[in-house]
Parts: structure tokens; sequence; C-alpha cells
């Protein structure tokens, strides 16, 4: 008996990848994901070149082309180990998110998977860099996977702001739940640096005004997820915290052992010009486990 897959929309995964040992979760879940749920897979490699590159060091590109098509020929060989057929694309340019972006468009993938490179490197990540841009600009949820990452679908933890992009990440947080039978975790973070009023006379009134606001809301967010998951039959419990979003959600996501954290895009304070949020990207960067940043039907 074939497996259940546990992801619905997983007919075409498109995998990001590099010849690095960076890439290694990424490849190893896409290719259990295809193989599981009898996806279609496509893997690229971008490589990061400009006019002037190309016309001055041509032998150092094709060496580099060949590296990454031995590279994705590793790959093939390892999905065919796992019965899943596997398609290769290398392209080149500057901005590779633009080509990643381009082919998940083109061939319209319902998931991208990607790597990220090791936390060291990842403090640095700021909203213009290529891993959040690829993320920011492509046209489907994109899970993003720790190299030591392995994603069992028992653990699941979804953070919630009451937020248009929250929603749609708690909507497939509970459809994931629901299909793999696995524990699902709520959480709504109260911020704890909530801007203040610069009038003194009143800073103290408007400060336990707006923080009782604040946590009402969450409370109200967090119960309307759980009541929704536990309506569909899973197992579900609900948090409220205060601090500031990533890291309470990386406490939560420790402390229940979580395989999967899954974020919108953005939150309710993020504007719709920035391509994604910063506490969808802090969460990346800080996470072990994979995290499910997923996509309005809208941004689609």
């Amino acid at each position: 008996m074939s497996e259940i897959c546990p992801i619905v929309n997983t007919e075409r995964l498109l995998l990001a990848t590099e010849s690095s040992e960076f890439s290694e979760g990424a490849i190893r879940e896409a290719i259990r994901l295809a193989k599981r749920c009898g996806s279609a897979l496509t893997a690229i490699t971008v490589l990061e070149t400009n006019p002037e590159f190309v016309s001055m060091a041509p032998a150092i590109l094709e060496k580099m082309e060949k590296e990454a098509r031995a590279h994705l020929n590793t790959v093939k060989a390892r999905a065919k180990t796992e019965g899943v057929d596997l398609d290769i694309i290398v392209r080149e340019g500057e901005d590779s998110y633009n080509y990643i972006t381009e082919e998940a468009a083109k061939n319209r993938s319902t998931m991208l998977i990607m790597g990220r490179r090791g936390r060291k490197g990842l403090k640095r990540l700021v909203m213009g860099s290529t891993t959040a841009r690829t993320i920011g600009h492509a046209p489907c949820s994109v899970m993003v996977v720790p190299r030591a990452a392995q994603v069992d679908f028992k653990s699941i933890v979804v953070a919630t702001d009451g937020s248009k992009y929250s929603t749609a990440a708690a909507s497939e947080a509970i459809g994931i739940a629901k299909r793999n039978n696995a524990k699902l975790t709520v959480i709504a973070v109260v911020p704890a640096d909530i801007a203040m009023p610069t009038d003194l006379d009143f800073a103290a009134l408007q400060r336990e005004k707006l923080a009782d606001q604040e946590m009402q809301a969450a409370e109200k967010n967090a119960k309307a997820v759980k009541d929704a998951a536990q309506k569909a039959g899973v197992d579900a419990q609900a948090f409220v915290m205060s601090g500031k979003p990533a890291d309470a959600i990386m406490e939560i996501a420790k402390d229940k052992s979580a395989d999967l954290i899954v974020v919108g895009s953005h939150g309710r304070t993020g504007l719709e010009k920035l391509l994604m949020g910063s506490v969808a990207e802090r969460v990346i960067i800080m996470s072990s486990c994979a995290v499910l940043v997923v996509k309005r039907k809208t941004e689609q």
C-alpha cells in the first residue's frame, strides 16, 4: 500500500540546489516527498555570473557548468534509486532568484524546496538576499530545509497573528496535521517592544491599555486556529506568549520537538510591498527544523 501524501498540492516540486553541504537536507526531503506523493520533481542549479565574468573567464565558467551538471546528475541518480524521476536544469546569470522563481512559474510548481546555509552566514541574511528574494518572489509556497533537518510531520508548529497571511498558514498547517495525524501547536505572540506614546502623562495608561488589547487579540487568534483544528479532528494546543515573535516561535518549537514550522509570508504589520516579512525571515534563520512559508492564493 502506498503512503499517504503528507501535504496537498505537491504535484510539481521544484528543488533549488547547489553543490554544497547546505543543500543536503533539501535534496533528501524533496526526494522523500516526491516518492511519497508521486510528484513530478525538477532540480535547478543557478550559476551566479555576469557579462564581464563570462567574457573574461570562459574556462572557469565551463568548469562551473560541468561541476553543476555533475552535482545534478548525482541528485538524479539518488532520486532514481528511490523510484523518482528527476529533470535537471542549469541556468546562469545575475540574480539567481530570478531564474529559480521564473522556472517555478513556468513549470507551475506547487512547492519550491530549498536549502539553507549555516547559521553563521544566515545571521547576516537581509531582505535583499538571494534566499529572501527567492522566497518572496516564488509563485508558490516554499519549504526551507536546514542541512540536518528531517520532516516527519509528527509535530507541527504554526504561528498566527490574525493576518490574512497567517490565516493561510493556519489552514495549511491544519490540513498537514490532519493528513499525518500530527500534533499541532498554535502560537500567538504579543510583541514585547510595542511602540509607546511619547507623552509621559499618558504613557503608563496607554501601555496598559495597549498591552491588554494585544493580549486579547492574541488569545482570540490562537483560540480561533485551535478551534478550527479541533473541529477538523486535529490534536491541537494553543499558546500565547510575549516577547520577540521569532524567538517565541523558536522556543515553543524546541519545547514541542517540532519537525515543521508553518508561517505566513507576512504578518499583519508587514507592508504589502515587502517580499517577505521580518518574522518569517528570522524564523528561517534561527530554525533547526524545516520551515514552510505559505503563500496566499492571491500571491501565487
